[in-house]
């Protein structure tokens, strides 16, 4: 691990050590402090919170802002998403974010959610019975374009635009040597890719989300034409790249778990329980949103100053000693108190079709093939190097097909 200061702060979260071993090196952070003070890949300080209750709360005070604005690290806060993309709820406080979440609560309701049941089973049995053979690499055969083929039927995308989405969303989310100027072109396209399709919904509506906002947008003024872009981009990355790892991660925990698998064969074990589990245990998004201190905030004895950035390490606070019994082992029989959709006003809308998209691609892996093992060693699966995501570049398994009546 990067060496540390007096002060207790680390050189930078881009070390080795914290995408070799995440967990290892969060463990080590949480030994000595709530919080940490670091850098980030652009060099400004950022404070990280480690444990769980001071993650809990952190994620719910008011006193730490979503909005930009309120940045001072070192002057205007450096961002490289364009203002077309960035007006969206993971940038606002209240009441501009409650105004815009109240727009997309009525799309992201579990009863809402429920609805697309019957939908998404036919989706991932039919990947199953095209796409996987006696060896495939899951992550390309379900749990990428499942995610991908559900958000993009919500929201009205045209089947034809999946798979450049798909590079856009991985080039944003896994840093590189030339990880800016790759990003920059790739929210470039985004944004004329989406400036197209709600063009296009304009003139051809449809039972969509993005037809939807787009009418309040025109005809009720609910919202900018900035919000709107902005809300079509949220929703399009938010409700795609955490799913896929979810479900690549969950399926991860019960091939390293075969009594688990079992359990879930046997229906002993609730898949339920299982997604949950996956959650705390690997959650795919292991980085809450940034936040800025309105005022100078004390966790412990750091004192974040005004304008201070904040980063909540929800994968930390996850498998916080504190909180958790045993927390590094796999145990979907633990209370689901995880923080991995986050807590309070900006809990994540998305969670509910997050969760029945994982319950339905693993029960229906599970239900068609009766062997499933992984196809390499677990210690040579790779990992995208990114702190932003935890999730699996590929996950090679041996199946064999269970047979019909």
């Amino acid at each position: 691990m990067s060496s540390t200061n007096r002060t207790g702060s680390i050189s930078s979260l881009l070390s080795e050590a914290l995408f070799a071993d995440p967990h290892g090196t969060y463990a080590q952070l949480r030994e000595t402090a709530p919080v940490r003070r670091t850098v980030t890949p652009d060099g400004e300080p950022v404070w990280l919170i480690t444990r769980y209750a001071e993650a809990r709360a952190a994620l719910a005070d008011p006193r730490l802002s979503l909005n930009k604005a309120n940045a001072k690290t070192s002057g205007e806060y450096k961002s490289s998403m364009p203002p077309e993309l960035d007006a969206h709820l993971l940038n606002m406080d209240p009441p501009d974010h409650t105004r815009l979440r109240r727009l997309v609560t009525t799309v992201f309701t579990p009863r809402r959610i429920a609805i697309l049941r019957d939908r998404i089973q036919t989706m991932a049995a039919d990947l199953l019975d095209t796409e996987v053979g006696p060896c495939t690499d899951l992550m390309q055969t379900l749990a990428l374009p499942l995610p991908m083929g559900v958000i993009c039927e919500l929201l009205g995308i045209p089947g034809k635009d999946r798979h450049d989405f798909r590079a856009w969303t991985d080039t944003l989310l896994s840093p590189s040597p030339e990880s800016a100027t790759n990003s920059r072109a790739a929210m470039r396209q985004m944004h004329q890719f989406l400036t197209g399709v709600i063009q296009d919904k304009r003139s051809h509506p449809a039972e969509d989300l993005l037809s939807a906002l787009t009418h309040a947008r025109d005809e009720r003024e609910a919202l900018t034409e900035q919000e709107l872009l902005s809300l079509a981009f949220l929703t399009l990355f938010a409700g795609y790249d955490n799913a896929v790892h979810l479900i690549g991660n969950a399926t991860l925990g019960l091939l390293l778990h075969p009594e688990v698998m079992d359990g879930v064969r046997h229906h002993t074990v609730p898949i339920r329980a299982v997604v949950e589990e996956t959650l705390r245990w690997n959650p795919p998004f292991p980085l809450g949103v940034r936040r800025f201190a309105l005022e100078d905030i004390s966790i412990g004895d750091t004192v974040i100053p005004t304008g201070g950035r904040v980063w909540v390490s929800i994968a930390s606070a996850n498998r916080d000693e504190r909180e958790f019994r045993s927390p590094d082992a796999f145990d979907p029989g633990r209370a689901p108190t995880h923080l991995a959709f986050g807590h309070g006003i900006h809990y994540c809308l998305g969670a509910p079709l997050a969760r029945l998209e994982a319950e339905i691609a693993i029960q229906t892996l599970l239900e068609r093939f009766p062997v499933l093992e992984l196809a390499v060693p677990a210690d040579e699966l790779q990992w995208w190097p990114s702190f932003h995501k935890r999730g699996l570049q590929s996950l090679p398994v041996r199946t064999q097909l269970r047979e019909r009546d």
